[in-house]
């Protein structure tokens, strides 16, 4: 009935769908299995991508083949530049998606491609022979065979929803629980554990009072994320902000007697940077109010997603505290918002390229390893698919460096460290956030997936090339031209800068705080002329090398220090046990994690300075 394939992927959201393409591209040939096709890459909680350090995650997608940049560029109703006040290594770009249009491109997209087979069913357990990973067992019963296999069940396995005292089996709102694959995992030697997330309820918005609440429009002059020729977003839908209030949070308490997650029926834990609305209460008892975002999910639809309102309480008592929220005094609600509890697996048990370490070619991507997001799951995908293509053809694994992308940073965090709660990634997670900036994520990691084999990159590596070149032309432009005090003085004057006193190279005044490259077009016609040859990415790039160049150089200085670690290798097979001057601490973590280089092994808590000096000298550096 089926043929044999190279890769089965099991679960359809945002990890498993960027798993099957990633592989796909590489050449594997991969069945997507899900419980639900109607389902395919559902946006299971705000209609949004990207965000603080999330969006360079999804550019870093992008750059490397992935299809979750190109969606959302389809798909979205408002773009913003995060964090534009700040210097260029925080800035950060996020998009509000219509839900539906999202889950629908995805699938189009997944449909599109001649190595991608669907099956929807329950898969209820993984065929193992011999130590590896051999295909997939139904739910009817059927056993479909396949070289690897990759997990992204996302909240589904044992998943468990909680409504105030009511609760129910279920991996999402409308959606039955999986069964079964934690069971055999855990007979197998894997190590279980459970975590919870939440959502919050959903509104109708015809009957919210729009007057009431400060407006949020996106930016006047809208980027994207796709490194291609996605379409340019021309018209935007506005976001709002309400709050709560004392007499919010009075109503709220009311409720937490009934609150699983007070009361002790939640066991697992929650995220700790998106926390409930009761968890908020509870947690900041002197605060009077908390920020609602009010998100419109397309638009064809009146529902709305009350963003910093997910809740567990029961919902009578949701209902009557969301009234009193201003703007939303005759509300009527869609739906009430619930925590799910579901099984994980502790990153640790996986090797860098995300393969487990009991079982070959069985790879985990997404919450099944403890991380919570659309982005952190679609890039442990992407990665996941990769390797599982790589491992079938007996290939070296792909590993991103912490120096080389922000998705390496998020997995060497999950295999060395593993996580207690649902893992999050912030740009101060990363040493060298001036290197892995949004901008340039097309130059970092572009020609490194060509390199690796991922089909159909020609086009973006002409790209690539045509801005490095562009760039390059920039920077000369400004170090060439010379600018004197009566060009320049008026305009330096007016934003608080020091006036010339003789000519200078304008790459000099470029330097200075508060001028940038749109403020010197302004008033100088040279610079205007000459700038129109470029789009405003490239002429952004071009003027953080210019402003950065001395810090960019440290950082780079930096890493070329640590890679000399990451490159000496460690022996899988290694007995730590043997080393007598190692701490019985290191002996511990370093047999249990077995990393693949020193460098690795200097991350992992409890390997002291003293412990990778032993190892150096031993392996006779």
């Amino acid at each position: 009935m089926f043929p044999k394939y190279d890769v089965i992927v099991v679960g359809a959201g945002h990890a498993g769908c960027e798993a099957a393409v990633a592989a796909a591209n590489m050449g594997s040939k991969v069945l997507l299995a899900t419980m639900n096709m109607n389902t395919i890459a559902q946006m299971s909680c705000n209609p949004a991508m990207g965000g603080v350090a999330k969006g360079q995650i999804v550019r870093e997608i992008d750059a490397l083949g992935g299809y979750s940049g190109i969606v959302t560029d389809h798909t979205m109703v408002q773009f913003r530049m995060l964090n534009r006040s700040k210097g260029p290594a925080m800035w950060s770009p996020r998009a509000q998606s219509d839900r539906m249009l999202f889950a629908h491109k995805w699938r189009m997209m997944l449909e599109a491609h001649q190595n991608i087979d669907f099956w929807q069913e329950m898969i209820t357990g993984i065929v193992v022979k011999d130590g590896r990973a051999k295909g997939v067992q139904t739910g009817m019963g059927l056993a479909i065979e396949s070289e690897s296999v990759i997990l992204t069940n996302g909240t589904f396995l044992n998943g468990l929803i909680h409504i105030g005292e009511k609760q129910f089996g279920g991996g999402r709102a409308g959606e039955r629980a999986a069964k079964g694959i934690t069971e055999q995992l855990i007979t197998l030697g894997f190590e279980a554990g459970r975590m919870k997330t939440g959502t919050p309820p959903r509104v109708d918005g015809r009957t919210l009072d729009w007057s009431k609440m400060e407006i949020q429009p996106g930016d006047e002059n809208p980027s994207k994320f796709s490194y291609n020729d996605t379409p340019k977003l021309e018209k935007q839908m506005p976001c709002h902000i309400s709050y709560t209030s004392n007499k919010v949070h009075d109503i709220l308490k009311t409720g937490f007697d009934r609150s699983p997650m007070f009361n002790g029926r939640i066991r697992g834990l929650g995220p700790r940077y998106c926390p409930s609305i009761e968890d908020k209460i509870d947690r900041f008892a002197d605060r009077d109010r908390h920020q609602l975002f009010v998100e419109p999910e397309g638009w064809d639809t009146c529902e709305i997603y009350v963003n910093g309102f997910s809740s567990s309480l029961p919902e009578d008592v949701q209902y009557k505290a969301l009234k009193e929220v201003a703007g939303f005094e005759n509300m009527k609600m869609f739906r009430p918002g619930y925590a799910i509890e579901y099984d994980f697996f502790q990153p640790t048990q996986l090797r860098p390229s995300l393969e487990t370490r009991l079982i070959k070619n069985l790879f985990f991507a997404g919450q099944i390893n403890g991380t919570t997001g659309y982005e952190e799951a679609a890039c442990q995908g992407l990665m996941a698919g990769m390797n599982a293509h790589l491992a079938v053809n007996e290939e070296e694994p792909f590993i991103l460096k912490r120096s080389e992308a922000y998705i390496g940073v998020l997995i060497d965090d999950l295999v060395n460290k593993g996580t207690k709660e649902p893992y999050r990634m912030f740009t101060s997670r990363a040493e060298y956030r001036i290197l892995l900036r949004q901008d340039n994520a097309d130059l970092r990691l572009t020609p490194i997936a060509q390199k690796m084999g991922v089909q159909g990159l020609e086009q973006r590596m002409e790209r690539v090339r045509e801005k490095e070149n562009a760039s390059f032309k920039i920077q000369k432009f400004f170090e060439k031209l010379s600018v004197t005090p009566d060009q320049i003085n008026a305009y330096l004057e007016e934003i608080g800068s020091s006036k010339l006193k003789q000519q200078v190279k304008l790459h000099g005044v470029l330097l200075r705080p508060h001028v940038g490259i749109d403020g010197l077009r302004e008033v100088l016609p040279e610079v205007e002329a000459f700038a129109q040859s470029y789009d405003q990415e490239t002429l952004d790039l071009a003027e953080i090398n210019m402003k950065y160049e001395g810090y960019i150089k440290k950082e780079q200085e930096m890493v070329d220090k640590m890679n000399r670690l990451e490159e000496v290798r460690l022996s899988d097979s290694f007995n730590y046990h043997e080393l007598m001057s190692l701490s019985a601490e290191a002996k511990e973590k370093l047999s249990k994690l077995q990393p693949r280089t020193i460098g690795q092994a200097s991350r992992i808590s409890g390997v002291s300075p003293a412990d990778i000096s032993v190892l150096l000298v031993h392996v006779g550096r």
